[in-house]
């Protein structure tokens, strides 16, 4: 019997194109996880990749720039805008509702408007952050742009809302200390702050509001949007927006003191300015964030 020699087995033809060679396939490459597109930070285990957190200088004219910036998101986003600006709207009228009517249950409504607020807010940050990256606006982003940092936002609301009960706590104490005939209705409340008579009343009043104003402002000024940029804890946040105002501290209470007038005069007329005064700020405060807070530099590759 003769044995049948045996022919080579030839491997079959990996298909190429003319001009290009095929490169193997590196299995380090398919391991490794891929990251994913768009606005999503890049969290890594590696000390390089989350670098301390620095500020930059503020001049006078940053509140300026950032409200003018402001007018332009709401240009180039007019529904998102429009749909922004009617829930702080109707947040206003129903808050004014209850204050006439029900004075006491007016400081409970606020606390639920703080928890909405921030959420609100976020949605204005996130549109504002899209348009820097070239991508286009849309509201159903910015709706769901809080869901994946619920942790850190739960803590920094809460933290808000314990300083607006203290807040109003401390509003009732001066209200005892001052009028011993009991809580005044909301016609007594106006007619106390605006008599002359009641000058130490007033200043008190007003020292214990500035306090608690003044630590609500610090407290959020650049930490949600900090959240929501860097996905950062709500301690990191929180500390980091105070710092940017202790290192600012005039130009803060500029911006701080712009806001407030802006505000009050939209709560005129039925609070209707508050359909373009909200989103205008509100974009506003995400560039007052860029502009305080060092961007983050991105890991080498």
């Amino acid at each position: 019997m003769t044995a049948t020699p045996s022919l080579p087995i030839s491997k079959p033809a990996t298909p190429t194109t003319p001009g290009h060679s095929v490169e193997p396939v590196d299995a380090a490459l398919l391991a490794r996880p891929a990251q994913s597109a768009g606005l999503a930070p890049n969290h890594s285990s590696s000390p390089e990749a989350t670098p301390p957190v620095t500020l930059q200088r503020l001049r006078w004219g940053d509140p300026l720039r950032w409200l003018a910036r402001g007018v332009q998101d709401v240009r180039a986003a007019p529904g998102v805008a429009v749909f922004y600006g009617s829930c702080f709207w109707l947040m206003a009228l129903v808050l004014g509702w209850v204050f006439r009517t029900r004075p006491e249950y007016a400081m409970s409504l606020a606390s639920g408007c703080l928890l909405l607020g921030p959420f609100l807010a976020m949605g204005l940050y996130d549109t504002s952050r899209r348009r820097e990256a070239g991508l286009p606006a849309a509201l159903s982003e910015s709706l769901t742009c809080w869901d994946s940092h619920m942790g850190s936002m739960g803590m920094l609301v809460l933290v808000l809302v314990v300083l607006e009960l203290l807040w109003g706590r401390a509003s009732l104490v001066v209200f005892a200390v001052f009028f011993n005939t009991g809580m005044p209705s909301t016609t007594g409340v106006v007619q106390a702050v605006f008599n002359p008579q009641n000058w130490s009343f007033v200043a008190v009043y007003t020292v214990v509001g500035g306090v608690f104003a003044t630590l609500v402002f610090s407290t959020s000024v650049v930490s949600i949007p900090m959240i929501l940029d860097r996905d950062t804890d709500a301690l990191t946040a929180g500390i980091t927006s105070m710092r940017v105002v202790i290192e600012n501290p005039l130009v803060m209470f500029f911006w701080g003191a712009l806001l407030t007038a802006i505000v009050s005069l939209s709560l005129w007329f039925w609070g209707v300015g508050l359909l373009l005064a909200g989103p205008v700020l509100g974009h506003a405060s995400w560039h007052a964030y860029r502009a305080a807070v060092t961007p983050r530099q991105s890991a080498p590759a």
